[in-house]
């Protein structure tokens, strides 16, 4: 089934050093920007992450320090990555718990304001566990009869990732061909910012969901306890975090001026 969009969708997929989104770097990013018209612009870059990638994770995605030594920094292809994805939603495979977070901490390093508010992102695991709980290599062979026997490269699973989303739509009557329908479904538990620290209650208003102030509004701790926003911004809190922090303390600020 042809995707229905108004306005581009971008397929990517990460490899990385690592699975901590606040410390770990990005060896290879590709993409797959679907435009409305059907036509397809394909993108993969390597990265020399500038920190050495762990045996253990050069055993799944096969990516050596020696591959990536002369690799641009992210850095250098920073502004490149973004504008091919600055005006398209995103869509990707635990995208939403993953490769988004870890791609926003990227471009923020480089002082670039990665914001998701006016754009869908689409998790295609999401979908798939909600509907057959299985991994990528399976959910290829299950929606698509094909074998993805290149798996863990970021081109191959970019690709089985865009042809899975397109035979879920086909084979599933109750999932509406949007982007907005799909990335309501494919969202687990929305939070504010991407890491999960910042949820939303019943009301829609923002809380804490960690420590010692779980489940109170940010913008009351704020203001009862200025420090906690400092201690916040100091420690080792993914940087998407911090920036949806500060614009609820700023929102704050500003509504006791007017």
């Amino acid at each position: 089934m042809k995707l229905n969009i108004s306005r581009p969708i971008c397929f990517f997929d990460l490899e990385t050093t690592g699975i901590q989104v606040a410390k770990d770097r990005i060896v290879e990013i590709s993409i797959l920007k679907v435009f409305p018209d059907g036509r397809e612009e394909e993108y993969t870059q390597r990265i020399n992450p500038t920190i050495p990638i762990p045996p253990a994770t050069t055993a799944v995605h096969g990516i050596s320090d020696a591959d990536i030594a002369d690799a641009p920094v992210f850095a250098e292809k920073a502004v490149e990555i973004h504008n091919m994805i600055k005006d398209s939603d995103l869509a990707g495979f635990n995208s939403n718990r993953f490769d988004i977070p870890l791609l926003a901490e990227e471009l923020l390093r480089c002082d670039i304001d990665f914001d998701m508010k006016n754009r869908n992102a689409i998790d295609v695991q999401n979908i798939f566990h909600k509907m057959e709980q299985r991994t990528l290599v399976a959910a290829y062979k299950f929606y698509c009869d094909k074998d993805l026997t290149n798996a863990h490269s970021a081109a191959a699973d970019t690709m089985a990732t865009y042809e899975v989303l397109k035979s879920q739509l086909d084979r599933y009557d109750e999932l509406e061909n949007n982007m907005k329908s799909l990335a309501e479904f494919s969202t687990r538990k929305k939070s504010a910012d991407f890491a999960g620290f910042i949820g939303y209650n019943d009301k829609g208003a923002e809380i804490f969901t960690f420590g010692k102030h779980k489940g109170k509004l940010v913008e009351a701790v704020l203001e009862n306890e200025p420090g906690y926003y400092g201690w916040i911004q100091n420690a080792d809190f993914p940087l998407y975090t911090k920036k949806v922090l500060t614009a609820i303390k700023l929102r704050g600020f500003n509504t006791k001026l007017f």
